[in-house]
């Protein structure tokens, strides 16, 4: 078994006993599916240092000491109960991006069988979300040596992608009861959305997960660039509803929903903006504003 399978195994082993306070490593092995031989081998080396006690409780400040064993570059603000839901927070925002890549993969094809697992993924998204948010409750609650606010931003951060994942639902919507074409020029300003709000998600993440601070400056200008292409989308669904023959209640219901598409590729960018905000409280404790990202953009 390679050092990365072991070290991955090794955490799933943490998790449980930071999460589900088993009695026995008969208990830890069961949840996992793993011997209890190999768990008693995975924890030898904690129990003899006291990171790990009996019956089995995570020493946080000790492992603490350890955390280092996972080969893994530790941030500025990096301590064990972070290092845990930070975990959490990057497979949270590989499936999360995952279910808006397919969503809007599902709109492109017109293919109502991929919007209904691209929705089907959002019951995850949520799941793991709760994880995330249980998760900051636990560690406060038996980390009190650790910054309240600080592990409070981390909850933060799994409600903003959930936020990310719910606006993406929108768009898996509309591939799922809208069956009209969306016509060429605007399939292109949506791909343009698209592609925008993907790499802001993308790297405003990096920037909170490996303390990339400097891509700040990147997703503010990709923020520009979403919203005046949904100046140029709102134009054309404009221009078009202007120009249709027929304005029944199924074609307002059609410009309504596509009009929904649009909102959610900026309210993505807005929200990755917020995330990119919260690492620079969280690494440098620069104040973030509490006027909503939307605001503060509107001129007096």
């Amino acid at each position: 078994m390679t050092n990365r399978a072991k070290n991955s195994t090794l955490k799933a082993v943490l998790e449980v006993i930071l999460y589900d306070n088993p009695a026995t490593q008969d208990e830890i092995a069961d949840k996992l599916g793993l011997t209890r031989r190999y768990v008693t081998k995975l924890l030898q080396p904690l129990i003899k240092e006291g990171v790990v006690r009996r019956a089995y409780i995570l020493d946080l400040k000790k492992f603490d000491e350890f955390s280092e064993m996972f080969d893994e570059e530790k941030t500025s603000r990096e301590h064990a109960g972070t290092f845990l839901i930070k975990d959490m927070l990057r497979d949270m925002a590989k499936h999360i991006c995952r279910q808006f890549d397919m969503s809007f993969e599902a709109l492109l094809q017109y293919d109502s069988e991929m919007a209904e697992e691209a929705l089907k993924l959002d019951y995850i998204s949520n799941n793991m979300h709760e994880k995330v948010r249980s998760s900051v409750e636990t560690v406060i609650s038996i980390n009190p040596y650790s910054e309240f606010s600080k592990t409070m931003v981390l909850g933060e951060v799994g409600y903003d992608l959930e936020r990310i994942a719910d606006h993406t639902c929108h768009i898996a919507n509309f591939a799922l009861e809208d069956s009209d074409p969306i016509d060429e020029e605007m399939m292109e300003t949506l791909k343009s959305m698209y592609k925008t709000s993907r790499k802001m998600v993308n790297q405003s993440m990096e920037a909170f997960l490996d303390e990339r601070l400097e891509l700040k400056d990147k997703v503010m200008d990709y923020e520009e660039r979403i919203h005046e292409l949904q100046k140029k989308a709102l134009n054309n669904i404009a221009t078009q509803m202007a120009e249709d023959d027929v304005m029944d209640k199924d074609r307002s219901n059609y410009y309504l929903a596509l009009s929904r598409v649009v909102k959610a590729f900026e309210r993505i960018g807005d929200i990755s903006i917020e995330i990119i905000d919260t690492a620079g409280e969280f690494y440098r404790n620069i104040p973030r504003t509490t006027t909503p990202e939307r605001f503060r953009r509107m001129k007096p």
